[in-house]
This record gives structure tokens, sequence and C-alpha cells, in this order.
């Protein structure tokens, strides 16, 4: 625990030394939630029905920018191989630096969700369903990202292998949360497909970092 601690923390710092892809992954969320009111025309309630969907799948693809880089830093510099070696078991890596992902980018991308769905004219109603569907959704985004990253870590062009990879297993998660903001926009609860995104990130939280760490462990040798 100790170790996975010290890696979490190792992450966080520097994250903040290069804040400039934080910074870049929000920035570009605002962007492309941006321009749809462009494409689509200003129409509040054509906005509002489509802004669930919008904002889940901006979310999505700001949180693919910096998945590449993970794992793939450490592993061009000879970092991994020290993290294995310091006695961390692999799941354990995987586990710390999904969980400074999430806090460096999918917790920025939460919260810039709401004044996103008010920009986009949401009902009022319903944001609290999206942001509380954007929690564990956000999550489940690291979860099967650092997964997806860490299997495609020294592959050649792992940049476009790994939105193929992780984006059919994004998908539900896709679905029921914007199921679950179009359920509270129209009167009706939320509540199954919020327990649905629950159950995906309880069986993803032990899944997801074993899986990871056994494909560094294979990626090192």
């Amino acid at each position: 625990m100790t170790g996975m601690i010290a890696i979490l923390s190792r992450e966080l710092r520097l994250s903040v030394r290069h804040g400039a892809d934080t910074l870049a992954a929000l920035l570009f969320f605002l962007l492309i939630v941006s321009l749809f009111p462009f494409a689509i025309g200003p129409a509040p309630e054509t906005l509002g029905r489509m802004a669930p969907g919008i904002i889940w799948v901006s979310a999505l693809l700001s949180a693919f920018l910096s998945l590449d880089r993970l794992f793939g830093a450490d592993f061009e510099d000879g970092s991994l191989d020290q993290l294995l070696l310091s006695g961390v078991p692999g799941i354990g890596i995987a586990a710390a630096k999904t969980l400074a992902h999430w806090i460096v980018t999918g917790l920025p991308l939460l919260l810039a969700a709401a004044p996103l769905a008010v920009m986009l004219r949401m009902p009022e109603d319903a944001i609290p369903a999206l942001l509380a569907g954007l929690l564990p959704g956000t999550a489940l985004l690291s979860l099967f990202g650092a997964t997806g990253a860490a299997i495609v870590v020294g592959a050649r062009r792992a940049g476009m292998l790994l939105p193929l990879l992780v984006l059919p297993l994004v998908t539900p998660v896709l679905i029921f949360g914007v199921a679950a903001a179009d359920a509270a926009a129209t009167g009706q609860s939320p509540r199954p497909h919020l327990l649905l995104l629950a159950a995906l990130l309880m069986g993803a939280l032990p899944l997801c970092p074993l899986a990871a760490g056994v494909a560094l462990r294979g990626a090192a040798e």
C-alpha cells in the first residue's frame, strides 16, 4: 500500500509539472461541446434534448488524449521497469496510475460538465442525473482506458490501436449514462441506469487493474 501511495504521489506531481496535458483535455472538452450549437443550430429544444449525448461523447473523446502516455512514457524511459522491480505488484502500479488519471482528467471533466449542460439548455431536473452518471462513468473510462493502454504499451502505432480496443468496452457506459439523463429529463427514474453503471464499476474495479498489471508484466518481459 505504501508503494501504491508513492506511485500515486509521483503521478500527481508529474501532472502538476506537466499541467498542459490536463489543460489540453479540459479545453478539448469545452471546444467540442461548444462546436455542437454551431453544427445543429441554436434551438433550445434541440440542444437540450441532445445535451446528454453531446457531453458524454465529448468527455469520452477528451479522456483519450492522455491515455496513450499513461504507461508509454514510463516504458520509453525505463521507469516502468524500475516500478516493476520496486516490489509493488503490477496490479498496484496499474491501480495507482488509473486513480491518478481519473483525478487529473476525469474529475475536471466532471466539474466542467454542469456549466456546459446549462449552456446547452439541458433541463435542470436532468443535470443531477447527468452528473450522477458521469461520476462512475469517468471512473470507468479511466479503468478501461488504462487497461487498453497497458495492453498496447510498447506496440507500434499504439495511439491508433488504443481507441479501437477501448471504444467497444466503453460503449455500454455511454449508453447507460445518456439513458439516465434522458430518463430524468422526461420525468422517469434514472435509478436503473445508474445502478447498471455502478454494477459495471464494481466489476471493473478489481478486474481492470488486474488485467493491466498482467499486461505491464508482459510488456516488461
